[in-house]
């Protein structure tokens, strides 16, 4: 959730990203007009590697919180309409900015919309905030136990080819970021 985190430990620590997990997702898809987006603004380098990543636009939701488990989106920055979304964020366990941010993204005139959360951890109010949304596609991974949500076509993606890539190349004395180099299309 930080790489901030790395520094609290004795021993080295490597923050391992999904993006490239996502990547061979999405672009499998060929999901034409497509922006990314970040719920709030505390995501936006994320959005953005994925901007670069898959050459689509970018945009994000301004919001406001109301109480611990609440949100409102109270505007989009960015150029939405007639755009098909993946609304990306790295955890959720409310679904409150997501469910928020889908609800201003249709306003504004998105057509499909797409959520991307490498950390799903969904309680029970999660679930029917995403049921309502009437989302294209939840995209997760199984770095957490998954529930089937019936309603949502959901995409669960396997992390395990990333974690023994990431596994050799230590072994190997080699760089592990480079694991994250997606540039133009291609994956280097």
């Amino acid at each position: 959730h930080a790489q901030q985190i790395q520094g609290f430990f004795d021993i080295p620590v490597d923050h391992l990203f999904t993006a490239p997990v996502f990547y061979k997702h999405l672009v499998g898809k060929k999901i034409p007009n497509l922006v990314a987006v970040t719920p709030d603004i505390g995501g936006m380098k994320m959005a953005a590697a994925y901007s670069q990543m898959l050459e689509c636009g970018l945009a994000i939701v301004s919001k406001k919180r109301l109480n611990a488990t609440e949100t409102e989106a109270t505007h989009v920055i960015g150029d939405v309409r007639d755009k098909n979304i993946l609304l990306v964020d790295d955890i959720t366990e409310t679904a409150g900015t997501i469910s928020s941010a889908v609800e201003i993204l249709r306003r504004q005139g998105a057509k499909d919309i797409y959520v991307g959360i490498p950390h799903a951890v969904l309680s029970p109010i999660a679930i029917e905030r995403l049921k309502k949304a009437g989302i294209q596609e939840l995209i997760t991974t199984n770095t957490t136990p998954q529930v089937e949500i019936p309603g949502v076509p959901t995409k669960v993606l396997c992390v395990a080819p990333l974690l023994a890539d990431a596994i050799v190349r230590i072994h190997a004395g080699e760089s592990v970021s480079s694991l994250f180099e997606i540039r133009a299309g291609v994956k280097t």
